[in-house]
């Protein structure tokens, strides 16, 4: 028994060390809540170059199927008042990369299911805002008599 048992540990070694070899795809994390959601598209995110647009705040509602692909058209809800047409044109076909580069979305099951169809607003925020004086906020402080 032991000789027949030789002969087939001689050509299972060499195939335990080419499966070993060959990489392992890991399974992208699947996201499980709204805020996975959001974060993920917010890592694909690239905003269009300095020299190219100037920082700008722009919103698009998406909905997503239960497979976490996009569901219709994407729509721009909001940007920046102050933005120039070049501006919204760059920013806009940044979030369009954006999307087709994420998508579809690993939902889990359960998330796949409550989200099905639901529209998300997703902002974009690349405007920098000067910090808050604490001054300003003085008076909401309580009063010690």
């Amino acid at each position: 028994m032991a000789a027949r048992c030789k002969p087939l540990a001689w050509f299972a070694a060499p195939l335990v060390c080419l499966t070993l070899a060959v990489p392992v795809q890991a399974e992208p994390e699947q996201l499980n809540t709204i805020k996975d959601v959001v974060l993920a598209i917010h890592r694909c995110w690239r905003p269009p170059p300095a020299e190219k647009a100037g920082p700008i705040d722009i919103t698009v509602i998406v909905s997503f199927n239960r497979e976490g692909a996009i569901l219709g058209h994407p729509r721009i809800s909001y940007e920046s008042q102050e933005a120039t047409d070049n501006d919204r044109i760059a920013y806009r076909i940044a979030v369009m990369e954006t999307l087709q580069r994420c998508t579809p979305l690993p939902f889990t099951e359960s998330l796949g299911g409550a989200v099905a169809g639901r529209p998300f607003a997703i902002p974009f925020r690349n405007k920098q805002y000067p910090p808050r004086s604490q001054e300003k906020r003085a008076w909401l402080l309580p009063k010690i008599l």
